[in-house]
């Protein structure tokens, strides 16, 4: 079955893409083989859409999406969204956030849950990413939670990770440093409308320019209004500029996917390895009084 929805996903049929996501998300059977097949796509631009909560993420996401969409790219979006303790579901859909590009042909939205995940992102992301490059959209946009300092496995998957913050920053902006501030390939200063918002720009600017970047790349600062579609076709030619520039593969992905193919492994090895088969065995050991945990240990080696 798998094999028909990939050869649909590889046409462009987004509703093999949506079937192979979910065999993917639920690991049921034949999702590693579907994996296994997906082609090296380096068309698509994955741009990582991060910052604090309330900065207008979705709203300049939505933005962007009418703006490309104006010049005839195809789009994809994955919204990372927060969980419901109770079915680990997303608790914001793709409907409510983007409602009036649902629809249209050219757009693919996924919501998906964190899962309780550290970093803002779902366990599954890697995959889910690999299998929309594979269809060959021209954007991918990945939004994240928005969490704080702890969101930074958005720049290991992103091509581009574009930081998003408001005017009203200006006094955290030290302490974003450690953290958001450290993966940022270009800034975005949405409701750039209010109040100091100059004033903030500029001082961003300097920091932004004092970083050191792979490729003589200058962090640029973006100046938006994103309800206002101000500012779009500037964050758009930084993005299209960043991907032109940056030719090698960043360390930061690299660290990343080598974490996640450790976890894979991990995860493969331990397959066969049954919990409550181990509780039996301990207890029955425990009982002849011949129990020892490193012994036991090496004996399942």
């Amino acid at each position: 079955m798998y094999q028909e929805y990939l050869t649909g996903l590889l046409n462009g049929d987004i509703r093999s893409l949506a079937r192979c996501i979910s065999l993917v998300e639920n690991e049921a059977t034949g999702y590693e083989q579907l994996l296994e097949q997906l082609p090296v796509n380096d068309h698509t631009k994955v741009v990582g859409i991060t910052g604090p909560p309330g900065a207008g993420k979705s709203t300049l996401v939505n933005s962007l999406i009418s703006s490309l969409l104006h010049d005839n790219k195809s789009v994809a979006i994955i919204a990372v969204d927060p969980s419901s303790p109770f079915n680990f579901g997303a608790l914001l859909g793709d409907r409510i956030r983007m409602s009036q590009h649902f629809n249209h042909p050219n757009v693919f939205i996924r919501s998906m849950a964190s899962r309780g995940a550290l970093g803002g992102l779902s366990p599954k992301i890697i995959e889910v990413s690999d299998l929309i490059k594979a269809a060959a959209f021209d954007y991918l946009f990945i939004e994240t939670v928005g969490v704080g300092q702890s969101e930074v496995e958005v720049a290991g998957i992103a091509d581009t990770t574009v930081v998003v913050v408001v005017p009203e920053a200006g006094d955290e902006i030290q302490t974003m440093k450690a953290g958001l501030m450290e993966i940022a390939d270009v800034f975005v200063v949405n409701k750039s409308d209010r109040a100091n918002a100059d004033i903030f720009v500029k001082n961003l600017r300097l920091l932004a320019h004092s970083k050191h970047q792979p490729g003589g790349w200058e962090i640029p600062v973006v100046k938006s209004v994103a309800t206002k579609d101000i500012g779009i076709t500037d964050l758009i030619n930084a993005i299209n500029q960043h991907h032109i520039t940056i030719t090698e593969q960043p360390q930061k992905q690299l660290i990343l996917l080598a974490d996640r193919a450790y976890q894979l492994i991990q995860h493969k090895r331990m397959k066969d390895i049954n919990k409550p088969q181990l509780m039996q065995e301990i207890k029955t050991l425990i009982e002849k009084k011949s129990f020892n945990l490193y012994r036991y240990i090496q004996s399942k080696n």
